[in-house]
């Protein structure tokens, strides 16, 4: 029927009822599409903008009006709340899916009415599928830098490990800095100059990843001669007193070495299938906090690498981004990796051999790229 709220070119300001009585609704509904919004990347929401421009056969919102109007969440919600209205939970499935960002999608599935919206905090308290809001989340707007160091020499399939991660980073919107084959005074020398200009930084940093491929054993990563090099040291480097740029900014850590030489075979199975009062004008952080690091293995164990496809670890990375992008928190992320890793089948001299993930988390928000 023409006028009616779920269908047709209706506008909020042709509505026949009294402005009073629906600027509650107005006001709340907003309310809600902002906060789905802002969990958008920069990138997602320029591209929230242009799907949006042909939602419909014939959008309620034109171009001139998204260029003018829409330049940032608050004045996009006005736009897609008075224009949309009742239809807004329809518009934001149907362009959420095709961003793709499904984990938004689960908070307007129910259809929310002007009288029953959805309270999306509330949601994402029980809802682990939603994405986490603003006050619970890093804000990765800011530059995002990344060290990537491979040990070439011995391991076979590094080339392809190399290629993977430079494309996960790239898709990450990280900007990277290469060292290949470093003896142990080039590897802290690069690590220091990388850490040295984060500090000083004009720009925002937001984020910082760090990757090391190499043999290694428990607690070190072993470069050239056998040389090795103190994980402990490493992440010692970039902690709140060595590295103030990143301070409340998530430090990731991705390694891809062995922690010791013992095999697990593993074992045959059926197929069954806090508030904070009186805060002082200067914060104290603990010296390490915001860290998250991944090893490919247990401790004192073997980590896997076949010499054509690569490190089975980062050949699921970019399997599971492949298939999911970046819709995943990043432990979330791991532990779908660690799920296909789980289930890799590897033998190493005819043996069979199985992994673990392994992830460590001192991280105090969500971590979305």
């Amino acid at each position: 029927m023409e006028g009616s709220l779920g269908g047709g070119r209706f506008s909020l300001s042709e509505a026949p009822w009294a402005p009073s009585e629906i600027k509650p609704a107005m006001e709340e509904l907003q309310k809600r599409v902002k906060e789905t919004l802002d969990v958008l990347s920069p990138l997602e929401l320029r591209n929230f903008r242009d799907l949006l421009k042909k939602v419909d056969e014939e959008p309620r919102v034109t171009q001139v009006q998204l260029e003018l109007e829409g330049g940032n969440t608050l004045k996009l919600a006005q736009l897609l709340s008075k224009h949309y209205y009742a239809s807004v939970p329809r518009v934001l499935t149907k362009v959420l899916q095709q961003l793709p960002r499904a984990d938004l999608v689960q908070c307007w599935q129910e259809n929310p009415t002007v009288n029953g919206l959805v309270n999306l905090r509330k949601r994402r308290r029980s809802n682990p599928d939603c994405v986490d809001g603003d006050l619970d989340r890093y804000d990765l707007s800011g530059s995002r830098k990344a060290f990537l160091m491979c040990v070439k020499k011995g391991r076979p399939g590094a080339d392809q490990d190399i290629k993977l991660m430079k494309q996960w980073l790239v898709q990450c919107q990280f900007e990277y800095t290469l060292c290949f084959d470093p003896g142990k005074k080039e590897l802290i020398d690069t690590l220091t100059s990388f850490r040295d200009e984060l500090n000083k930084m004009k720009d925002e940093i937001s984020c910082c990843l760090v990757t090391l491929m190499s043999h290694g054993e428990k607690g070190f990563i072993k470069i050239e001669n056998d040389d090795k090099v103190s994980l402990e040291f490493i992440f010692d480097m970039f902690n709140n007193k060595n590295c103030p740029a990143l301070h409340e900014k998530p430090k990731i850590f991705i390694i891809q070495a062995c922690r010791g030489e013992r095999r697990d075979s593993g074992v045959e199975t059926d197929d069954e299938p806090m508030d904070l009062d009186d805060i002082s004008e200067k914060r104290r952080l603990p010296t390490f906090s915001d860290y998250f690091i991944i090893y490919p293995t247990q401790p004192d164990y073997v980590a896997l690498r076949h010499c054509r496809t690569g490190s089975v670890m980062i050949q699921a990375m970019a399997e599971v981004f492949q298939e999911h992008g970046n819709r995943w928190h990043i432990a979330d992320f791991f532990t779908k990796v660690n799920n296909k890793v789980v289930h890799t089948d590897f033998h190493l001299q005819e043996g069979p051999v199985k992994v673990s993930l392994v992830m460590e988390s001192t991280l105090t928000r969500s971590v979305y790229f």
